[in-house]
């Protein structure tokens, strides 16, 4: 298992799922997402397994001040990853999978 966490250090649910991992003793990689963001390659894994609105947190301040409700499709994804702190998190990927929140039914599958 090749476990990565995209979380932010304020969000409660990337703590839990941090303490998921620790609690089963699996090995992790955290990733700070507010200051290192998500790779393009990356973005477009987990955006295949998960989708786009999945990821896109419509409850932050970023998201009505950059009017991403109002912008093309395009536009959007080109903002989300100019501006890491619009992602939902955690993200969590297991290789090809990926999920979006705090899912440990779909984590205690992968082990």
């Amino acid at each position: 298992m090749n476990i990565q966490i995209f979380g932010s250090s304020k969000s409660f649910d990337t703590k839990k799922a941090e303490r998921w991992f620790k609690e089963r003793r699996i090995k992790y990689q955290y990733i700070d997402v507010p200051s290192k963001g998500l790779s393009p390659r990356e973005y477009l894994a987990v955006k295949q397994k998960v989708g786009f609105a999945a990821l896109v947190n419509t409850k932050c301040k970023a998201y009505e001040n950059l009017y991403m409700a109002y912008i093309t499709p395009d536009a959007q994804e080109e903002k989300l990853l100019e501006h890491p702190e619009l992602f939902n998190t955690p993200i969590v990927r297991n290789g090809k999978e990926a999920t979006v929140g705090y899912c440990p039914d779909v984590w205690a599958k992968w082990e």
